[in-house]
């Protein structure tokens, strides 16, 4: 019943009265055509009137105000011909735009349908019941079995499961979940099970965030707020003045309306729109939500791009990268000794330096920490660690804290240590029985294939990526210059950060700020374009960017510009047809040739031209440079 009422609406039962009163009007194959005619041209006028009326109420100059003028003269002219043509086309341009929000709706619809219907949630007494997806509450413990979506989001309490998490991602490779990870509404358990915490239910779920931020970029009709809209607000105006102009040097009705009739951008109206609404469906499919045609048309012009230093271009993660051995007191044996000692005290502590250690030495096995002599761990926070095992003292730590516990560093491990140091490498010294033994070298782990992307980026025009951090001089030189980035400010108090962003905006180029949205949201709000990198699970990141990656992956930013170059390529094609097809237009006006009828239909069968170039977005990024 719906899909019928769908076929059935006004614009459909217009446009196909207008489709037949035309080759019945032409060959006379009724006797009261006229009056049909005439019925016809005034009915399909009102909404154009109407929607003119609530553009000048918003103190708007738009293409439909253009359109009711040309109608309204039409009309008063008795050129009824010319006003079915000219709604001819602004109804297939209506119906052509229901058309494409009807293709988001459904996208969103998709959305709709990975909700489960029901949970299953487990009670204190170990029963598990099913309820309605509205009833889990946070705190509830809510059971998800192989081939089961998860319904909220929550923190694994027990079971290991892979979980495909392309619904929110757009990435095809599942990922594992094991005790304390976070998993997100609507991905899907493929292998396993888990028995998870709600720490989001309901409206404050990942995927419902996603659903509002998708039906907003979506389901609006896209305002295009630069170059587009400026044009259109002062071709309109220069087309009035025109007009008038027209009609008090010539005194003729008829020619004004041809005029008006050839130039009217009812085309341009749906094409622009029709290129964006398009891409960003196409991004929304792949896990990236841009808030707004404005924003994918500015990063054609964007020349600087600020990033954030932890967990954008580095995991965040810390990772040892060389143990380096005081080879006057530790030979090959030695070595092997100590890192295995280090193992076992680092295992002991949650420090993010000792995990790295851990995962360094690469510990088949749990170490035995049982033969650590008890009562003798002890752990200094931000300092180090140290204990007695097998009867032998063993601390790890910084260089104060190894000084202050009066382990004696010779010149050569401290050349070393200045060395790593001076290289950008934090340091983590062991000592065994009031010996130093070495150290660990350790940097914050780089995202694969970051270096890649920021080449991609200078090769699409961008000028200038600037690294803002808080870390100190040596540590983000290391990382400048590892990655390629232009240059680099170390030491930045987050206010400082805004600060020097406030001073690089321009009206010249356009700025991007790419952070993972935790601690960066003033200056992804300050930025002309904020992205947030990885923002699957985070409300902060999804409320203050302007441009949303779920998946943390840094080259999906050269794309989206590639993306954008693209479509604005497009767009620019669509001024230039249309404004070929116009001057041609009036020049056939100009020597008579075409009369208000005849400019009606020329006017409806070149406006074809851009619309079927901008439905070329519709096979975006055949090639791969284009792909996202």
């Amino acid at each position: 019943m719906k899909k019928f009422y769908n076929i059935i609406n006004f614009d459909n039962i217009l446009l196909v009265g207008l489709l037949l009163i035309l080759p019945i009007s032409y060959w006379n194959l009724f006797p009261y055509q006229k009056y049909f005619l005439i019925a016809l041209a005034i009915i399909g006028t009102v909404p154009v009137v109407y929607s003119a009326y609530k553009a000048i109420l918003n103190k708007q100059v738009t293409v439909d105000l253009l359109a009711a003028v040309a109608l309204i003269f039409s009309l008063l002219a008795h050129q009824w011909m010319s006003a079915v043509f000219i709604n001819l086309m602004l109804t297939s341009s209506r119906i052509f735009l229901t058309y494409n929000q009807a293709r988001a709706r459904k996208n969103i619809e998709s959305l709709m349908k990975l909700k489960p219907k029901k949970v299953k949630i487990k009670q204190a007494d170990g029963k598990i019941i099913e309820v309605d997806p509205k009833k889990v509450k946070v705190g509830d413990i809510v059971v998800v079995d192989l081939g089961e979506r998860i319904p909220v989001d929550g923190k694994v309490i027990s079971g290991e499961a892979t979980v495909d998490e392309s619904s929110l991602t757009g990435e095809s490779m599942p990922v594992t979940k094991v005790k304390d990870s976070d998993a997100f509404s609507s991905t899907l358990v493929v292998s396993g099970n888990l028995v998870l915490e709600t720490i989001k239910a309901g409206a404050d779920t990942t995927l419902e965030k996603i659903i509002k931020l998708v039906e907003e970029a979506q389901l609006d009709k896209p305002d295009i707020h630069t170059s587009a809209e400026k044009f259109a607000t002062w071709y309109l105006i220069i087309i009035f003045i025109g007009s008038i102009i027209a009609y008090l040097v010539t005194r003729n009705l008829l020619f004004v309306l041809a005029i008006l009739l050839v130039v009217c951008a009812d085309d341009i109206a749906v094409a622009l729109p029709l290129a964006f609404l398009t891409a960003i469906s196409y991004c929304a499919k792949r896990g990236i939500i841009v808030k707004g045609a404005s924003y994918l048309e500015a990063l054609r012009d964007v020349k600087v791009v600020f990033v954030d230093k932890t967990g954008t271009i580095t995991k965040g993660k810390l990772k040892v990268e060389e143990f380096v051995c005081d080879t006057i007191v530790c030979n090959e044996s030695d070595k092997q000794k100590i890192l295995k000692y280090s193992g076992i005290l680092a295992i002991l502590s949650d420090h993010p330096i000792s995990k790295a250690i851990v995962t360094y030495i690469e510990n088949d096995k749990e170490p035995d920490t049982g033969a650590v002599t008890p009562d003798s761990f002890e752990e200094h926070s931000g300092q180090g660690i140290s204990a007695v095992f097998n009867g032998e003292k063993i601390i790890l730590g910084s260089l104060p804290y190894l000084q202050v516990n009066g382990i004696k560093m010779t010149d050569d491990i401290m050349k070393q240590i200045s060395l790593e140091e001076d290289k950008g490498f934090n340091t983590t010294l062991i000592s065994l029985n009031g010996e130093l033994k070495g150290f660990f070298s350790i940097a914050d782990e780089l995202k694969p294939n970051i270096k890649k992307g920021m080449d991609e980026l200078k090769k699409l025009g961008v000028e200038r990526i600037i690294m803002l951090t808080g870390d100190n001089e040596k540590v983000a030189k290391r990382i400048s210059d590892e990655v390629g980035l232009t240059e680099f400010h170390a030491n930045l108090l987050p206010e400082e950060k805004l600060d020097f962003i406030r001073k690089t905006l321009s009206d010249k180029y356009k700025t991007i700020m790419v952070g993972d949205g935790i601690n960066d949201a003033a200056s992804l709000s300050l930025a002309d374009i904020g992205i947030a990198m990885g923002a699957i699970g985070y409300d902060a990141a999804i409320e203050s960017a302007d441009i949303v990656l779920m998946k943390d992956d840094f080259s999906k930013i050269p794309n989206l510009i590639s993306l954008s170059k693209y479509v604005m390529e497009i767009a620019n094609e669509d001024f230039i047809t249309w404004g070929i097809t116009n001057v041609v237009g009036l020049v056939l006006v100009f020597v008579r040739i075409l009369q208000p009828t005849g400019a009606a239909a020329y006017n409806f069968l070149t406006d074809f031209i851009p619309l079927l170039n901008s439905t070329r977005v519709f096979g975006l990024f055949v090639s791969k440079t284009k792909r996202l």
